[in-house]
Parts: C-alpha cells; sequence; structure tokens
C-alpha cells in the first residue's frame, strides 16, 4: 500500500523559509513524477512543483525564482525547499507522487499546512 507522509509545515513570516519533506513508501516500482500541489481556502488545488525522477523539474509561475523542489531517490523522498514566502502562499501542500507501473493510480499525501503571516 503506497503511503505519502508531508512533513515541516508551519507558520512563518513573509520573507521567511520552510522546507517540506515527502516521505514515500509501499511501491516495489518505484516512483516516477514527485511534486508538490497546494490548495487554499476557496480555491482550487493547484501545481506547485514537479520533479521526474530524473530530476527534470517544473514550478508554476507563481514560484518560480522562490522555491526548490528535489528528491532523494534512494530515501523515495521529495523536497521543497520553500524561500522568501509571502502571505499568498498560504494552503494546505500535498504531496503528490505517480508509481513506476503503468496501470498504477497516483497518490497524494494528506497535505500540511503552511502559513505566512504578513
Amino acid at each position: 500500500q503506497v503511503q505519502l507522509v508531508e512533513s515541516g509545515g508551519g507558520l512563518v513570516q513573509a520573507g521567511g523559509s520552510l522546507r517540506l519533506s515527502c516521505a514515500a513508501s509501499g511501491s516495489i516500482f518505484g516512483f516516477k513524477d514527485m511534486g508538490w500541489y497546494r490548495q487554499a481556502p476557496g480555491k482550487q488545488r493547484e501545481l506547485v512543483a514537479l520533479i521526474s525522477s530524473g530530476g527534470s523539474t517544473n514550478y508554476a509561475d507563481s514560484v518560480k525564482g522562490r522555491f526548490t523542489i528535489s528528491r532523494d531517490n534512494a530515501k523515495n523522498t521529495a523536497y521543497l525547499q520553500m524561500n522568501s514566502l509571502k502571505p499568498e502562499d498560504t494552503a494546505l501542500y500535498y504531496c503528490y507522487a505517480e508509481v513506476s507501473f503503468s496501470s498504477a493510480p497516483n497518490y497524494w499525501g494528506q497535505g500540511t499546512q503552511v502559513t505566512v503571516s504578513s
């Protein structure tokens, strides 16, 4: 059973930094893309960043230059380094992972709250 567990969220002042971690487990095939999505109250869930198993990345325009996604394949863990945080970054951040098997579903963590005060 695949499980994604996020950690690292919290309260930070604008301009500060946080580092989120997502520990994935339960896939004997490993993971393809991993990433982070976020959802603020009253808004739709949106892509923040994705990283492939080979290390290719893409970011939402709103976080480009401030956030950095990375992963440790040996540990099946993805990270999101968030710098220069803004109040509009406040959201519940969800880890996302694709199992390396064509017929497998995608998986989501339960979310970790990031709150940026002004």
